[in-house]
């Protein structure tokens, strides 16, 4: 091997200076410092050429170090300098500055006009009115609870999307429901079960059990009443919201190793410090369609008639049919239902499972609303939607769609001074949002941060009055999809209601559906199993 190719030129480069720094620093001593810069960059050549790890540091010593070191602040470049203002990736810098903006309550307009592509494929907008309404109160508000509840909530248009104690930090719970409490709108909890953090500041709760029934589980991992009764009787918990599945992993379980099962984490979920934490891919309190709607009304009950729910991202069509099935034949309906796109996020997830698993919110969300038309059901049962809506257009436009309400997850994580650093995952984040660690979390301030997440609030819903009043409507719950326009080529547009489907009421009762979806899937759905049911045809030949 030649040890003079030009690939270590780097390196001999710093063994000259080394040299030659070194001789003058005998000397005069102030040359010292240079001298030992030089040995140092030449100790690292050397352990550059030794390791076996990394063939570009091997083959350029010293050099080949600075691959590493760009890949490693790749995403700060991107993000502070070479970002795009428009492209979301996962949200595009606009996004992140009008929710830093509504928290802080700088100034949210921009001059000079849009930065959008009106003649773009997929632009949208909202048709106005030329006789706008003036909106005095924009705290709009939705009564969560059907004909077996008997304390509904009146929730706001604008929540807090599930997220649980240990992927976010203590900081960080205690500032959104702090800011959840000032602004009277609800906190999902997460499947991590009800924190101490979530208690303290006393803001409404919807309590998300998973299938790891984290807060009401026996030693076994169990679903228990008892431990049920005593956190859903709590009257900070407003709603009970069963997850069935959420968009960034749809069909996945995990666990949380017992290192990270701390003891304010394990007394929040109710299982041991330092013991491995499993939650399975499937709940085990229930395995039927007909079982999920009885887990339904007993924890209704449970709860003292509280409204009790779940959460999807719809995955196989016959599965949710199945399950609107098992409402139609046991009577049982509950009281709404949150449906989450794959576009969700999450503090870790397979790249397979983020990218490649579970039904977009506009398709699921569509499919959920139709169904429950089509079956006569739609008035009995609200619906939530939740993945990537940020701004007062993306609640404008999901509740036009078919939804009753939206949550919102990163939205209020960027309110409390998320980056998008996107280190969820490594305990290491630079705001202390998703971080155990004690003195990262210390760096978010949460009186300070609870104020922006209460402005945040507002301020959006203070927008959303806005478009509404534009289109001519005194409440959002008027929109429908007649009100959205996209474009769907450079020279042709559609509103939303001649673009998807929408069924008539009672459409799929009567059996005369001409969607193919309903044709093909609807047949195949049967309310004692989640399994498709062939056609005898099929079946035959099977």
């Amino acid at each position: 091997m030649s040890w003079f190719t030009a690939r270590y030129t780097t390196f001999w480069l710093a063994v000259l200076g080394t040299a030659v720094f070194g001789i003058v620093a005998l000397y005069d001593p102030d040359w010292s410092v240079l001298a030992l810069m030089f040995a140092a960059l030449v100790v690292l050549g050397i352990v550059d050429l030794l390791q076996k790890k990394h063939a570009i540091r091997r083959n350029y010593p010293i050099l080949g170090n600075l691959r590493f070191l760009f890949e490693f602040i790749r995403p700060e470049l991107r993000q502070y300098f070479f970002e795009d203002d428009t492209k979301a990736a996962p949200f595009s810098r606009n996004q992140r500055s009008i929710v830093y903006q509504r928290a802080k309550q700088d100034i949210d307009k921009r001059p000079f006009g849009t930065q959008e592509d009106v003649y773009e494929r997929r632009y949208e907008w909202i048709n106005h009115s030329m006789a706008p309404v003036h909106i005095e109160n924009f705290d709009f508000r939705v009564t969560v609870g059907g004909p077996d509840c008997t304390q509904p909530y009146s929730a706001s248009v604008f929540n807090i999307s599930a997220m649980s104690f240990g992927a976010l930090s203590a900081n960080a719970v205690l500032a959104l429901n702090t800011g959840a409490r000032k602004g009277n709108f609800a906190h999902d909890t997460g499947e991590g079960g009800i924190s101490r953090y979530h208690r303290a500041p006393g803001g409404d709760l919807i309590w998300n059990i998973g299938s790891g029934y984290f807060g009401c589980r026996d030693a076994d991992g169990n679903f228990s009443e008892e431990a049920f009764v005593a956190n859903a009787t709590s009257p900070q918990v407003r709603m009970i919201e069963i997850k069935l599945s959420q968009g960034a992993k749809p069909g996945h379980g995990g666990i949380l190793p017992g290192a990270k099962v701390t003891p304010e984490i394990a007394e929040a979920r109710g299982v041991l410090t330092g013991v491995d934490c499993n939650s399975p891919s499937r709940h085990g309190a229930f395995s039927t369609p007909i079982g999920l709607m009885q887990f339904v009304a007993r924890l209704r009950k449970l709860s003292g008639g509280k409204p009790v729910g779940f959460k999807l991202c719809v995955g196989h069509p016959w599965e949710w049919f199945a399950i609107v099935k098992a409402m139609l034949q046991t009577g049982i309906t509950p009281d709404f239902i949150v449906v989450d796109g794959a576009e969700g996020g999450t503090g870790a997830a397979p790249v397979e499972f983020t990218d490649h698993v579970g039904v977009p919110l506009q398709d699921g969300l569509l499919l959920v609303h139709n169904t429950l038309v089509g079956v006569d059901l739609r008035d009995k049962i609200r619906i939530g939607a939740s993945g990537k809506i940020i701004t007062a257009f993306d609640i404008a436009r999901t509740l036009a769609l078919g939804a009753d309400w939206c949550n919102s997850a990163r939205g209020f994580m960027f309110s409390l001074g998320c980056v998008q650093a996107q280190a969820c995952h490594t305990d290491k984040c630079p705001t202390g949002v998703t971080t155990q660690d004690p003195l990262r979390q210390k760096a978010l301030v949460v009186p300070d941060k609870a104020e922006r997440v209460y402005n945040f609030h507002r301020n959006t819903l203070r927008a959303l009055s806005e478009l509404v009043s534009a289109a001519g409507l005194d409440h959002p719950s008027k929109l429908s999809a007649e009100h959205i326009v996209r474009r769907v080529s450079g020279n042709e547009v559609k509103l939303l209601a001649g673009l998807f489907p929408f069924l008539k009421r009672g459409e799929l009762l009567a059996g005369s559906s001409s969607y193919a979806v309903y044709r093909k899937y609807w047949p195949m759905a049967q309310a004692e199993s989640f399994e498709a049911m062939l056609p005898q045809t099929e079946a035959a030949t099977a």
